[in-house]
């Protein structure tokens, strides 16, 4: 899977995007990871790559030109799955979401930054808007950071016991029920006895009780959307 993130801030997805199990994905060639700096693709040599809204207001907006000749450019090398605009106003990311994503081959995030990008781009350009959620940030790098995570780590090959994922929180949407290790007791607090008795079937039915409970208890919506 490819991956081509277009921002005005590498450097802030560097990090994130280096470590783990995104690092393990690219290392083993499960996933190839692009950062595309939307400045290399600037309307002149100080870099610009916003400017004022039209009808007056505060805040830029990242210019139509430079965004185009970066996905055109990309699009002229191989064929995308989608181009997704990372917006508070978009989608909601969320499991089943990640699910979809992870089957596709060739993705585009576009990461929006100061007051967002001109529209004419949403409408010719993008084919997914995805929300990490109702709040507003910077730019969209650390939503861009997120989904990726979300996705690369449902790659085969990428997470070292391959059901671990599949017993992660959202994926029945259930929450993940308690899980504990070593020591059996701790400050008084002991291992439920069920998870000791190692009678293998007992223990996931008791897993999916809890699983139930807690997401009943914490997350209603999610077992009644």
């Amino acid at each position: 899977m490819r991956i081509d993130i277009i921002t005005v801030q590498p450097a802030l997805l560097e990090s994130p995007l280096g470590h783990s199990m995104v690092k393990r994905a690219v290392d083993k060639g499960f996933a190839q990871i692009n950062l595309v700096n939307l400045r290399d693709y600037a309307l002149n040599r100080y870099g610009q790559v916003d400017d004022y809204q039209f009808g007056g207001g505060a805040g830029m907006v990242l210019m139509c030109e430079p965004i185009a000749k970066a996905i055109d450019e990309l699009k002229a090398q191989r064929q995308y799955d989608d181009v997704i605009y990372t917006t508070p106003d978009g989608q909601t990311w969320n499991q089943k979401m990640a699910n979809a994503m992870s089957l596709k081959n060739n993705i585009i995030l576009l990461c929006g930054h100061y007051k967002g990008i001109d529209e004419r781009i949403r409408q010719l350009y993008v084919t997914k808007e995805i929300s990490i959620g109702d709040f507003v940030l910077t730019g969209g790098e650390l939503a861009a950071a997120i989904i990726t995570d979300s996705i690369v780590r449902l790659l085969p090959g990428v997470l070292g016991n391959e059901e671990s994922a599949l017993s992660d929180s959202f994926q029945d949407n259930l929450l993940a029920p308690p899980v504990y290790t070593r020591p059996s007791e701790f400050r008084g607090l002991k291992v439920p006895d069920i998870l000791l008795s190692g009678h293998t079937l007992k223990i996931e039915e008791w897993r999916m009780e809890q699983a139930e409970l807690r997401t009943k208890e914490r997350r209603p919506d999610i077992l009644n959307p």
